[in-house]
């Protein structure tokens, strides 16, 4: 009998639009055959599930029904598209496994604590990984500019401590710019992290847990037509992501072994993307991402590509991981 599957999309951040492309790449790609998939747009005035007219159908979050031409439907495995809150940050996970309703990310708490990129570099540089010098705003906070830099330099990187897809992030060349970076990065979120620029290579790492092993991909280089890997560079073609990277096998090596370390210090599960910048043979971990994008062109899928991994399979896997 085939399952019911949801794929949760949409959310309640600034990324829902990439959310809900991602979410219907993935119901594009799922086995019909073997699955039942619902697109499921969660917004925060309304959880609905979307039919191929954009029908909607109303969720109950009792336990994640729906009624379809009469029939009570229910779910046997979520499938999380969802980028941002309340997905990515473990909310929503949270209230499935409060249900008993599998799904396809990492437990919440994990969830949580690698959305917010302060609370993920206090545990990872305590157990010894290597990241920028860093230090951290909350809104209201006094704001001394002299002490910002003398404590991470110029340039520094500017960011929201709980977003992603490069939302509210400036980079600061002079003190003139510290202040206006972070007045974008506060309409992404009340807490403020500030980093050390890093000059190097920057790459990234995805591993999944595929068929009963946690795997490594092959690692994308990331080159910017930008000042940085930004939202345009992501999203809208201004950079070029080279799979596999062109780094030494010594550089290749203590990545992945990096990479693997921080999935199992964080104890995360399902899907992982982590980015890191080379400062010589080094690898410098920046941040992870436990809901990549999943468009055909998303770096993540591009990795599973190079690896012999189809989209199907990729999130047939996931799936799969999930229920058993």
């Amino acid at each position: 009998m085939k399952k019911n599957i949801a794929i949760i999309m949409g959310g309640y951040s600034s990324e829902i639009h990439i959310s809900i492309k991602s979410g219907n790449v993935v119901y594009n790609y799922l086995n019909k055959e073997k699955y039942t998939p619902f697109r499921v747009l969660i917004l925060k005035d309304k959880w609905v599930v979307l039919d191929a007219a954009e029908n909607e159908y109303l969720i109950d979050k009792n336990d994640f029904s729906f009624v379809l031409d009469g029939k009570h439907v229910v779910f046997d495995c979520v499938f999380n598209a969802i980028h941002g809150a309340p997905g990515e940050n473990g909310q929503i996970l949270a209230y499935l496994d409060l249900i008993n309703l599998k799904h396809t990310s990492a437990p919440f708490y994990q969830m949580a604590l690698t959305f917010n990129k302060r609370d993920t570099l206090s545990v990872l540089k305590t157990n010894g990984v290597k990241a920028a010098t860093s230090m951290y705003l909350n809104k209201g906070d006094a704001i001394h500019i002299d002490k910002i830099i003398q404590k991470v330099g110029l340039p520094c990187f500017i960011k929201p401590n709980n977003a992603g897809s490069s939302y509210g992030i400036s980079k600061a060349h002079t003190n003139k710019d510290i202040l206006p970076a972070i007045a974008i990065a506060l309409k992404e979120d009340s807490e403020i992290l500030i980093e050390s620029f890093l000059d190097g290579t920057e790459v990234s790492v995805g591993i999944i847990q595929y068929k009963g092993e946690t795997k490594v991909l092959p690692i994308t280089e990331i080159v910017s037509e930008n000042d940085f890997f930004d939202y345009q560079a992501k999203y809208e073609g201004k950079s070029q992501e080279v799979t596999p990277a062109r780094i030494s096998n010594a550089q290749q090596k203590k990545v992945e072994e990096a990479a693997k370390k921080i999935y199992k210090i964080l104890n995360i599960s399902g899907f992982s993307r982590a980015e890191f910048i080379f400062v010589g043979e080094e690898p410098y971990f920046l941040e992870i991402n436990t809901v990549p994008g999943f468009t055909e062109e998303s770096i993540l899928p591009q990795q599973a590509k190079a690896a012999g991994i189809s989209l199907e399979a990729l999130f047939a896997n996931a799936i799969e991981t999930a229920l058993n």
